[in-house]
């Protein structure tokens, strides 16, 4: 270890420091709970089908509509 220099040293220290902090901030998080992320994800679900059937619905409209123009075959 007699080789290791000043800065190798200061880094290691600045390293050992960080994760001390991370852990001591990983500890303050509050976890949702399982009932939680079932709701959540569901909801999630029901918001993504719903806006999918407002694009194709939209999409539908304007098919038909440039269709009707003849601005498509």
């Amino acid at each position: 270890m007699a080789n290791q220099t000043k800065e190798n040293i200061d880094f290691k220290e600045a390293m050992v420091a960080y994760f001390k902090s991370v852990k001591l901030e990983w500890g303050k998080i509050t976890w949702p709970g399982k009932q939680d992320i079932i709701r959540e994800t569901i909801l999630v679900i029901i918001i993504t089908a719903v806006f999918t059937v407002g694009v194709l619905a939209v999409d539908t409209i304007f098919n038909a509509l440039f269709k009707g123009l003849g601005l498509i075959p």
